[in-house]
């Protein structure tokens, strides 16, 4: 870490971003090649260094490192500053250098005064009234700041933040809860608005934090977030209600599972033990909900009716229409399942 702190100060003087992914190949490559002649495992040793260059990463990050020299620092106001993912956009901009001011329900500060105040003003509350906020605090924003929204929705709140405010507007989607341990290639979304400069000042930042950015329309977005979360949490949803409903204790089960079935169930019982006011609007106000939904009950009455008729061939089909799907993606998903299939395996 004493090197690494040297590096982070020598990156961020040369204006270089925290992650080098051709120098991070090559240290990969040629610790499997050193591996394999002193007759160990390059599996093991890759995984031991992608754990050495993760913490390396997050250390510089910690340092700075991915932030101009001549970054000027700026005032944001996160509005929900106090809920789960307002906490962690207040930890992101802070340890960039950056003042936060959080309103919430429970400050002295109301979310008005803070936008006021503010160059930058974070909507961060739930998805039921995120509308409602954007219209009370967004004509307090000045004409030279920014609005910007972290809603897993984006086409209403965006065309809410265009007419509640004459300052630049960009709609943001962290794709990661707020119990992430680090931001280093977690993901986030961003739909332009208005104002290109303030666009490129938030991706920079994401980009100094380790996130990846990935822009979209807010069309793009909630098309993309109809599979991404609506058709995944249904289906968790729909595991999770049948087990319960069937009875069958769990303890029971656990006794004869394999480490596929207990991901699906750790992924399941992670689901149920969170909050429902989180997941019920993310699903009930995506305008493909009842599309995805009802193309998940056709594909699960398909496979009943293969089931049911002992339809082999048919069975066979099946597996060859999705297979197509996939194609070479297949290849990809077995080798990274296996890698967490291992890992699970380790730690139970």
């Amino acid at each position: 870490m004493a090197i690494v702190t040297d590096i982070a100060h020598a990156k961020r003087e040369e204006g270089r971003g925290v992650r080098d992914p051709a120098r991070e190949h090559a240290v990969l490559e040629s610790r499997r090649e050193r591996a394999t002649v002193l007759g160990l495992s390059p599996d093991f040793i890759e995984s031991l260094y992608r754990l050495i260059l993760w913490a390396s990463r997050e250390y510089q990050a910690s340092l700075r490192a991915g932030v101009p020299l001549d970054t000027e620092s700026k005032t944001i106001a996160i509005v929900g500053g106090h809920g789960g993912l307002g906490r962690r956009m207040s930890d992101l901009f802070s340890d960039l250098g950056h003042r936060v001011l959080i309103a919430d329900l429970d400050t002295a500060l109301t979310a008005v005064e803070a936008a006021a105040q503010a160059d930058v003003t974070i909507i961060a509350v739930p998805i039921a009234v995120t509308e409602r906020i954007i219209r009370e605090v967004g004509p307090h924003v000045p004409e030279h700041g920014l609005l910007m929204d972290v809603t897993s929705i984006k086409g209403a709140p965006l065309a809410a933040m265009l007419g509640a405010t004459r300052g630049s507007v960009l709609g943001t989607h962290p794709m990661f809860g707020p119990g992430v341990s680090n931001f280093q290639r977690q993901r986030v979304v961003v739909c332009r608005g208005r104002g290109d400069a303030w666009a490129e000042w938030a991706i920079a930042n994401f980009r100094a934090r380790g996130l990846i950015i990935a822009e979209a329309t807010a069309e793009e977005h909630d098309r993309a977030m109809a599979l991404v979360q609506v058709l995944t949490h249904y289906q968790t949803q729909v595991l999770g209600l049948t087990l319960a409903r069937l009875g069958a204790p769990l303890t029971e089960g656990l006794k004869f599972t394999s480490p596929a079935y207990l991901m699906e169930l750790y992924v399941a019982a992670r689901h149920f033990g969170q909050d429902p006011a989180l997941y019920g609007p993310i699903e009930m106000e995506n305008p493909l909900t009842e599309t995805i939904t009802q193309a998940f009950r056709s594909a699960a009455e398909t496979v009943q009716k293969l089931l049911r008729e002992r339809d082999q061939v048919g069975f066979a089909r099946m597996f060859e229409e999705v297979r197509a799907f996939f194609g070479e993606f297949s290849e990809e998903a077995t080798e990274k399942s296996k890698f967490m299939i291992d890992r699970l395996v380790e730690r139970s």
